[in-house]
């Protein structure tokens, strides 16, 4: 093959690359890579209501120091939400004026929150603040996963229900 066609080939591969990615995108499919919910595709549906607890939702994060610190250390990925970073999947336990304590374990309005407990380190032994609790304020949301190193509202509190995408269906996922 000579030089211009291995150039022409290369451009057109990343071109169809692009595309793949662009419509992907375009129409609410997401890769996720980390370990709260199974790997592969998702796509993005479109909420039509406000969110609810028990709805699996994709969501992005705050431009916070929380999520500064947490891009830092690798809990989550660059993405096309503000900031750069990837959007949160996540089930939504608690709304607008609920009550949540945080203990060893999360309550929310005085029931246990199942696969709730608080880590006070990392898996590589950094240290983790919980969040310190309270009632969650009007237009915000806290989220969870049941994974047990989940980075959730355990540790950032509620965050904004304006950074909602959508619910989150498994299109194509493996659980690990």
């Amino acid at each position: 093959m000579s030089r211009v066609a291995a150039i022409r080939y290369a451009g057109a591969a990343f071109a169809g690359i692009a595309a793949v990615a662009a419509a992907g995108w375009l129409g609410g499919y997401r890769i996720n890579t980390t370990p709260s919910y199974p790997l592969g595709l998702w796509r993005i549906e479109p909420l039509g209501r406000n969110a609810a607890i028990g709805d699996l939702v994709f969501i992005c994060p705050p431009l916070t120091p929380a999520f500064k610190t947490a891009f830092d250390r690798g809990y989550i990925r660059r993405g096309l939400c503000p900031g750069r970073l990837s959007p949160l999947i996540k089930t939504v336990v608690a709304t607008e004026g609920q009550s949540v304590d945080i203990g060893e374990h999360v309550w929310i309005e005085g029931r246990p929150l199942a696969h709730s407990e608080i880590h006070r380190s990392d898996a590589e032994g950094r240290a983790l603040s919980p969040w310190h609790g309270g009632t969650v304020p009007p237009g915000y949301l806290y989220v969870h996963s049941d994974f047990a190193g989940s980075y959730d509202s355990r540790y950032f509190g509620p965050i904004p229900a304006t950074g909602l995408l959508g619910l989150a269906h498994p299109v194509l996922t493996i659980d690990p």
